[in-house]
């Protein structure tokens, strides 16, 4: 007596410990990963990703660090998704490093069935494409010197 047609949706937080223990596993060839910054935060919002540059391209060799949050509306809605380390792409803003939503298709067709994983996965992806491999890069490094929002230069100092 089932109902054709139905689909079960799986609750947000369901889905992100699905997500958190995908990421703890590794994926594939270990040149993409994400966690959690926190695992005190109940709602599991901040997340970290990382990318290993893809081979034959300027980002060879390059770890590139990135930060994922998952507004309460995830998977629904995609997360902002923002490099923390200073990257030239076509759909990332040189000044701030996040990636442009309107630019990168993943997120401008979101699908409730993408994952950080799938993110990150296809922006290593968009990092070998004939319009990113080449690109002249920043020096490696992370984003100081990048303007936050409100115009503010951003520095961290440790003392």
């Amino acid at each position: 007596m089932g109902t054709e047609g139905s689909t079960v949706v799986v609750p947000r937080s369901f889905r992100l410990l699905e997500e958190l223990e995908r990421g703890e596993k590794g994926i594939g060839d270990g040149t993409v990963s994400y966690g959690m910054d926190d695992a005190d935060d109940v709602y599991m919002q901040s997340w970290t990703g990382t990318i290993i540059g893809p081979s034959n391209t300027v980002h060879e060799g390059r770890i590139y660090q990135l930060k994922l949050i998952c507004g309460l509306e995830y998977p629904e809605k995609p997360p902002s998704v923002k490099f923390q380390s200073r990257i030239n792409m076509t759909c990332v803003n040189p000044e701030t490093g996040v990636v442009e939503p309107t630019i990168f298709p993943m997120l401008a067709d979101w699908k409730r069935e993408y994952t950080m994983e799938d993110i990150l996965t296809r922006l290593k992806k968009e990092m070998a494409s004939p319009q990113n491999r080449k690109l002249t890069q920043p020096p490696e490094g992370n984003d100081e010197g990048r303007v936050d929002p409100k115009g503010l230069v951003l520095r961290c100092c440790i003392m």
